[in-house]
């Protein structure tokens, strides 16, 4: 079972761990998924902070 993340805080502490980030955008809000090694956390905001969290990342991001 995916880790449910419900800071942005927290969201930014497991990025440098994540080896995949999956952006599921809606018309309002969107869902961010983390794959580290050991576990999946899924983190939702509204659409217009996504690019603002992911700004100057190398870690690869999926648009689905």
């Amino acid at each position: 079972m995916p880790k449910e993340i419900t800071t942005k805080e927290e969201f930014q502490k497991l990025l440098p761990e994540a080896t995949e980030i999956r952006v599921l955008r809606g018309e309002e809000s969107a869902k961010l998924k983390l794959r580290t090694k050991r576990f999946l956390c899924t983190f939702k905001t509204n659409s217009s902070d996504v690019d603002a969290l992911l700004k100057g990342l190398k870690t690869p991001i999926i648009e689905i």
